[in-house]
């Protein structure tokens, strides 16, 4: 059984996108299938994943798109009435990684935005919209079960959208990540407002009978929290900034002392035990990325996490490439630790064990 992990967080500017493809790479070489959602608008997920350097990229991009392989088209029956069910859609394979599969974005997906507000706002006395709810849960795992996956991470978008409100509340976990600033302490302290509003609503509308008698039912889900990411801060002499210390410990209490108890309140988390196994402790950091700095643009060029560019692919020599290379060692273990606490966090309680 597929589950559904959400990288959310209204607040742009996060890294969401890299650490989705770079931890659905980690993922996938420990063994899982992976499938990369982007919900993006911007469609950056797509464009790290397939590529978009040469006229030949930009070709084979567009071939893609003459397709049902995109999340808009894989839509298009439910919010366009079109004649026809819902079908997996057909996943693009991530080129170097065995396992690892891209669910392209699509610009357009916006466009039902509004529609898809209506029909959460008044499922209950409208039947024309009945089934739009429950449409991106039924198309998830159609496609999931073509893939056989064992983890979708979806890219969504900054925003507090009826399309963010449906994906995060379909979804089993949700990571946060942030920057070491004083807007993520804000986006924190927001989310204690909205994730419980959202999850009342989630749960409201599971329960109402046109929606789990319609054509693609509203599931019944408890999204879990998984922890926070704390990203894009400067490393001077091996530790951060002074200041970005200050901006760390500020997050971190910020998710300690008004989303944790928030999260709990509304059954989003999982028990301490699961967490405390994972050696996480009550500020839910599950990891510090430093600035990836110049590797990011050749991870972007190569379409390869920072951790697997190759001395050509770096094209450095003495002590520039010698330097890179040990920090790319340390992004592969940060990112082989997250895997392995997003594995064990994700399968230690029978209620969420992930297929084999």
């Amino acid at each position: 059984m597929v589950q559904k992990i959400a990288l959310f967080n209204h607040k742009g500017g996060v890294s969401k996108t890299t650490t989705t493809f770079n931890l659905g790479w980690m993922l996938a070489s420990k063994g899982k299938r992976v499938i990369l959602v982007d919900s993006d608008p911007q469609c950056n997920l797509t464009g790290m994943a397939l590529g978009e350097e040469t006229e030949d990229d930009e070709a084979r991009i567009q071939e893609i798109y003459n397709t049902n392989s995109n999340i808009k088209t894989g839509l298009a029956p439910a919010f366009e009435s079109q004649p026809r069910a819902i079908e997996a859609v057909d996943c693009i394979p991530v080129k170097g990684r065995d396992g690892l599969f891209l669910l392209p974005g699509h610009v357009g997906f916006a466009e039902y935005e509004v529609t898809l507000g209506i029909a959460q706002e008044l499922s209950g006395s409208i039947q024309a919209l009945k089934n739009l709810p429950g449409s991106i849960n039924d198309l998830f795992e159609k496609t999931a079960a073509k893939f056989n996956a064992d983890y979708m991470l979806i890219d969504m978008s900054p925003s507090l959208g009826s399309i963010n409100q449906n994906l995060l509340m379909i979804s089993d976990f949700f990571l946060v990540p942030t920057t070491a600033d004083f807007f993520s302490v804000m986006a924190i302290d927001s989310l204690s407002k909205v994730l419980p509003r959202w999850h009342s609503w989630a749960k409201s509308a599971s329960s109402l009978q046109i929606l789990r008698e319609a054509n693609y039912p509203f599931p019944d889900v408890d999204p879990r929290f998984l922890g926070t990411i704390v990203q894009n801060y400067r490393i001077i002499r091996g530790k951060e900034t002074a200041a970005f210390q200050t901006w760390i410990k500020k997050i971190e209490e910020a998710v300690s002392n008004k989303l944790i108890p928030i999260l709990d309140q509304n059954n989003m988390l999982l028990p301490n035990q699961t967490y405390k196994g994972q050696g996480i402790q009550e500020h839910f950091s599950l990891a510090k990325i430093s600035n990836f700095n110049s590797l990011i643009a050749l991870s972007q060029e190569h379409r390869t996490p920072v951790y697997e560019l190759t001395p050509q692919q770096l094209g450095q020599t003495g002590i520039v490439l010698t330097n890179n290379q040990g920090k790319q060692e340390d992004f592969r273990k940060t990112f082989s630790d997250l895997a392995d606490k997003i594995i064990g966090l994700s399968s230690e309680s029978p209620v969420y064990a992930v297929s084999a």
